[in-house]
């Protein structure tokens, strides 16, 4: 049986990156396998090292790519992150001026739109560069991968009119024009709604179909794994688990308790003090924290927003769900002051309309706000602390030193995330679960008055999930909390979430 890749004894050779045993894997042809485990456990250290980022001690990884004709690891393996909804896991699909504002700055200004390349031509010229550097695939598998996608629907749209299924089919149909032998896909499912997950696991299921191509998938929802996978290689520890068959692997997961907050620490979120400037010590009248009348958002000729009325009350908690593409997103940027729009329609945040003499800082200092987008933007490899320390001051990383009762703050929540160890542990160094739990105490730490969390558990293992789940019904019991959550898994909603707003997409 062909060995695609193969590795034995494998000893990573920075100590930083080592598996507490020596490595020892095969994934052979025919196989399409799932790398799963819980966050910071060691999945993209493996990762790592099958592709050759992490070198081993005196041996190397082995690998067969036939009937590929090209010999090196970087022409026959790809890796695409889905971290984000836009760009790669870099982030550098067509940005323009700095990477923390491109993703709003081109959605929202006509003359970006109208410049920005069409989908077809895109893929024609990384089809053309392919050619030219021999990596293409035969004529007759690029014509499959084009009817299996659809993408006769796509070709004449601007990339940042995509919603988030049609970019995964767009990224997907790109790598695969460079002619992978292995496809490695970090969590493909996040951020999509349940229809596009659906569909995005029928393209795969077809694209496995395709003898050439060994799908690697690295996931962290591990009670959702597609039944195209045959193997599952658990990673929990820093010890890699030796691979089973899925349907053994299923059988023998363990089941997750539902209570992962202790009482000590639910109690602490439901008595820590509100501070001078919170409105459970207001003496103020604010009956409603948002309040939206016939809002309307265009980019370009597309409408993504039409005449929306939403008015949430002191205390309310609002699940916020809908189609991939119909603008939660642009919904959120309003209430938080990132969209310029929102300045030209009829918007009350706090009692007050929206530009009548408040500046951005007067809003975000009652908002604490957490998304894909931010986790993209946060590039910053600065001490984990130092990045929930951001929080207080809403920014993109760290410029005013904590004060000693702030870091104090700082501490608190990240003991309640359970992250305290990670501290002083440099934001780039910790597993992408850890790093989506360090912005989430960032959203905390400020005890917002309104909480503002968009797909909060994207990127958590199931332990993770249920934790910040917890922490988020505790809150909410705080007085005058007010919390918007979107999340396109209705069973991630905690109790609290008793009020519900869905948007249509608009054709």
């Amino acid at each position: 049986m062909q060995k695609i890749i193969e590795i034995k004894d494998g000893k990573v050779r920075h100590p930083d990156y080592r598996f507490n045993a020596p490595i020892n894997l095969e994934i052979l042809a025919g196989e399409q396998v799932a790398i799963v485990g819980p966050n910071g456990g060691g999945k993209s250290m493996l990762i790592d090292v099958i592709t050759g980022k992490h070198a081993l001690l005196i041996t190397t990884p082995l690998y067969d790519f036939s009937p590929s004709t090209k010999t090196h690891a970087y022409e026959n393996i790809k890796y695409i992150s889905f971290r984000d909804s836009y760009g790669d896991s870099d982030g550098t699909y067509y940005s323009r001026g700095n990477r923390e504002t491109y993703y709003y700055q081109q959605r929202w200004n006509q003359h970006d739109t109208e410049d920005m390349p069409l989908v077809g031509d895109i893929l024609e010229e990384a089809r053309r560069h392919a050619m030219n550097e021999h990596l293409a695939p035969s004529d007759e598998t690029i014509q499959r991968i084009y009817k299996t996608f659809k993408l006769d629907l796509l070709l004449d749209k601007p990339l940042i009119l995509l919603s988030s299924g049609e970019l995964r089919k767009f990224t997907l149909t790109k790598t695969l024009l460079t002619g992978p032998r292995v496809l490695i896909l970090d969590n493909p499912f996040i951020g999509l709604d349940a229809a596009t997950r659906d569909q995005l696991k029928e393209l795969l299921t077809q694209l496995s179909e395709i003898n050439e191509v060994l799908i690697l998938l690295v996931l962290s929802k591990t009670d959702d794994i597609p039944e195209f996978i045959t193997h599952v290689i658990e990673v929990e520890g820093r010890n890699i688990h030796p691979k089973v068959t899925r349907s053994t692997y299923l059988e023998h997961q363990q089941k997750i308790e539902e209570t992962q907050l202790t009482e000590d620490k639910r109690n602490a979120i439901l008595s820590y003090p509100y501070s001078d400037k919170s409105l459970a010590k207001s003496n103020s009248e604010i009956d409603s924290i948002l309040d939206f009348r016939k809002v309307s958002i265009c980019y370009g000729e597309r409408t993504i927003l039409k005449e929306l009325d939403w008015k949430v009350n002191l205390g309310e908690c609002w699940a916020l769900s809908g189609e991939n593409g119909a603008g939660k997103s642009t919904l959120l940027s309003l209430v938080c002051a990132d969209n310029p729009q929102s300045y030209a329609c009829d918007i009350r945040l706090f009692g007050k309309k929206r530009g009548t003499g408040e500046s951005i800082w007067d809003i975000k200092r009652h908002i604490g706000y957490v998304s894909p987008e931010m986790h993209r933007a946060y590039l910053k490899d600065l001490p984990a602390i130092d990045i929930v320390a951001s929080g207080l001051h809403d920014s993109v990383g760290l410029y005013q030193r904590p004060k000693p009762e702030q870091r104090s703050t700082c501490e608190f929540w990240m003991d309640i995330f359970g992250i305290g160890h990670l501290k002083d542990k440099t934001f780039l160094k910790i597993s992408s679960g850890e790093q989506r739990l360090v912005l989430l105490a960032r959203a905390f730490v400020k005890d917002p008055d309104l909480l503002i969390l968009d797909e909060p558990l994207h990127g958590l293992d199931l332990a993770n999930r249920a934790l910040v789940k917890e922490i988020i019904q505790t809150f909410s019991k705080r007085q005058n909390k007010t919390l918007v959550m979107v999340t396109h898994y209705k069973e991630e909603l905690p109790p609290c979430f008793n009020h519900e707003i869905f948007l249509k997409r608009n054709k």
